[in-house]
């Protein structure tokens, strides 16, 4: 019989369609098709793309040339929003408006072309990761601003619309709608409980260990209670913060660490499956919140979006978590 399943912090409530169920190798996975040609974010190609924001040389001290770098961060050449301009925020009628006033950069994660993210050494991704924390440093400096998104797109079916390994990053001067419901399930959870909601689900999900995918001393990788597509995971520092950018390098190499053994998983549960991940962090200077707590969603790109999705707000998920959590374990067993 199907289950529905309500998310603890947003409310949100998620179809669990057993009869439907399927195991890794029932999703369709296209194959990666490599197009070659001209790629304006591998190393020799530093002036097709806008003059960088950041970069970290090679020999951790200063540049010596082009191509001397291990991640190098750009604004994007066809940004979402713009950072030149004041907000202008005015009301047309009952409508509000802004100007499209933000920043839009992409960080290039590794100057190999053919190096995916997954396949990144921890010290390695340390450095992607050490770089998005100064960015949010950085933009935290500009007023206008009040979140900055860090997102990726993996695979064509996600997003990516280049071959070459990146994620972006999107300063906004308004808060998502997917923050706000966050913060405001998480605040009405701590008024009740005194107790932050993703620290108990933590210490749930440890005590009853059937949707652990893999944790180490600082970080754990769950599958969530009601997620909203097969194979979902969430990474969550086990000890409470809610900013991403309060984490130490020592931090950052224990996320690497674990983030690389997690796509590892889902990569030989589902070879080149195509996947989103976010990272959700407080807003910029709200200070420490003891009711939020940051973590990366990563939601790999296997069903569709229809009509009910739409209409209702519902997502159907033809696999439970915890068999999708069973598939990930076992899958550095085989």
């Amino acid at each position: 019989m199907p289950e529905l399943r309500k998310d603890p912090v947003l409310g949100r409530w998620i179809i669990i369609s057993k009869e439907r169920g399927k195991r890794p190798t029932d999703f369709p996975i296209e194959k990666p098709e490599v197009l070659g040609g001209f790629c304006p974010l591998c190393p020799g190609n530093e002036k097709t793309t806008p003059p960088e924001v950041l970069a970290y040389p090679t020999d951790d001290h200063h540049r010596t040339g082009t191509g001397d770098w291990q991640v190098r961060v750009v604004p994007n050449k066809y940004p979402a929003l713009v950072i030149e301009g004041g907000l202008d925020k005015e009301g047309e009628g009952l409508y509000d408006k802004m100007n499209g006033i933000g920043a839009h950069e992409v960080i290039i994660e590794s100057p190999n072309h053919d190096e995916p993210f997954s396949q990144l050494p921890p010290d390695k991704m340390m450095l992607v990761f050490r770089a998005y924390r100064q960015r949010i440093n950085d933009l935290t400096r500009d007023e206008r601003f009040q979140y900055v998104m860090i997102f990726k797109n993996h695979g064509k079916a996600a997003g990516a619309s280049l071959e070459h390994s990146h994620s972006q990053l999107i300063a906004l001067p308004i808060l998502p709608r997917m923050i706000v419901s966050e913060l405001s399930g998480a605040l009405s959870y701590y008024k009740y409980k005194e107790r932050c909601v993703f620290c108990d689900i933590i210490r749930q999900e440890i005590q009853q260990d059937i949707r652990v995918v893999c944790q180490n001393e600082h970080f754990i990788t769950i599958t969530p209670f009601a997620p909203r597509t097969p194979f979902e995971m969430w990474v969550l520092p086990r000890k409470h913060s809610s900013s991403f950018s309060y984490a130490d390098d020592s931090m950052l190499y224990s996320l690497s660490e674990i983030f690389s053994e997690t796509l590892k998983r889902l990569d030989r549960c589902i070879p080149n499956v195509p996947f989103n991940f976010v990272l959700h962090t407080e807003p910029l200077r709200s200070g420490r919140m003891e009711h939020y707590h940051y973590h990366f969603e990563i939601v790999p790109k296997l069903t569709s979006i229809a009509g009910f999705e739409w209409g209702s707000g519902f997502y159907i998920n033809p696999i439970p978590p915890e068999e999708a959590a069973i598939y990930l374990r076992e899958s550095f067993d085989k």
